[in-house]
């Protein structure tokens, strides 16, 4: 009987298990550790385990060492860029200057300057206090004969009998054996009270200059005659970093052609009638280009206009010489 049971639960409980070798039951395991990427990990997994056992059972090495904390701060902004281009010819840029400064700090402080008959004008915001000078009044603008119609406006011509704008609009000169020095202030017509000032303030004996985009130019220039002031009208020429510092719409540009360059030069000198000679604002660029040049002095000749450089373009001939 106990044999038969014996043989029963043999057969329940089936053949005996093999035993399998350790070495074979990680057979699998070698094989996937040999695989690099695998290999790869496991050896950075063993050392990162390394390292906390050592740090846990010797502590951490650097607990000792000195250390230092800094609070960091955003840097405050610095002072917004000087405009450029059509920007610079706004009256809000210009009165920035005449303001409190806040546009351009650097130009914060107080100036003095002695002015005939011993007047002063202080450079801290004040008023104007300067006497108004005496006028010494020019022929009024426009003179016969010495102006024709063009797309844009009266343009300047030389006279049939011979006269040109640049004399005859010029302030007379009496030499009197002494060295000549010209003053030219520019960049009036913007601000009316800087304009104003320069009108009625200033000696006749000084060359009021103004931007072709002013407002009333006409009445500028005719203001400035009246008081004795021979004027220019400033032409905007390419500079360097063209677009970015852009002098406005009607900028001559280097490349450019001639009729380009006329026709821009055409509404340039339309804009009012008076003036004895132009000027250059910016233009180092433009003054490269020889086709450019050409054609600007061309215009200038054929209409008897004067050219007075800024010194930059002294190498290069003017289109009627004036001491």
């Amino acid at each position: 009987m106990f044999a038969k049971r014996q043989s029963a639960l043999a057969a329940a409980a089936g053949a005996p298990p093999v035993k399998v070798p350790l070495r074979d039951r990680l057979a699998p395991v070698g094989r996937v550790l040999k695989k690099p990427p695998v290999a790869v990990t496991a050896a950075g997994l063993l050392l990162l385990g390394a390292a906390a056992l050592f740090i846990t059972v010797l502590g951490d090495p650097r607990a000792g060492a000195p250390s230092a904390s800094a609070a960091l701060h955003r840097q405050a902004e610095g002072p917004a860029p000087a405009p450029s281009g059509m920007d610079a010819f706004s009256m809000g840029a210009y009165q920035d200057l005449t303001g409190d400064g806040a546009m351009y700090p650097s130009l914060m402080g107080e100036a003095m300057i002695t002015l005939p008959d011993g007047a002063t004008v202080s450079g801290n915001g004040a008023p104007v206090t300067a006497p108004r000078i005496p006028a010494q009044p020019l022929a009024a603008a426009p003179i016969a004969a010495l102006h024709q119609p063009g797309p844009d406006g009266q343009l300047p011509r030389i006279a049939p009998d011979g006269r040109v704008p640049a004399q005859a609009y010029a302030r007379p000169f009496r030499p009197n054996g002494k060295p000549r020095v010209s003053i030219v202030v520019g960049g009036l017509g913007l601000n009316a009270v800087t304009t104003r000032a320069a009108i009625e303030r200033l000696p006749p004996d000084v060359t009021l200059s103004f931007v072709p985009y002013a407002e009333g130019l006409q009445g500028w220039i005719d203001a400035a005659r009246s008081q004795g002031h021979e004027v220019m009208i400033e032409m905007p020429m390419e500079p360097t970093g063209y677009p970015a510092n852009d002098p406005g719409p009607y900028t001559l540009l280097s490349s450019a052609s001639a009729d380009e360059v006329t026709a821009k030069m055409n509404w340039l000198l339309s804009r009012a009638t008076g003036y004895f000679a132009v000027t250059n604002y910016l233009g180092d660029r433009f003054q490269t280009s020889e086709d450019g040049m050409n054609a600007f002095m061309g215009v200038l000749r054929s209409r008897g206009v004067a050219f007075i450089d800024d010194g930059s373009m002294s190498r290069k001939p003017g289109a009627w010489a004036r001491a």
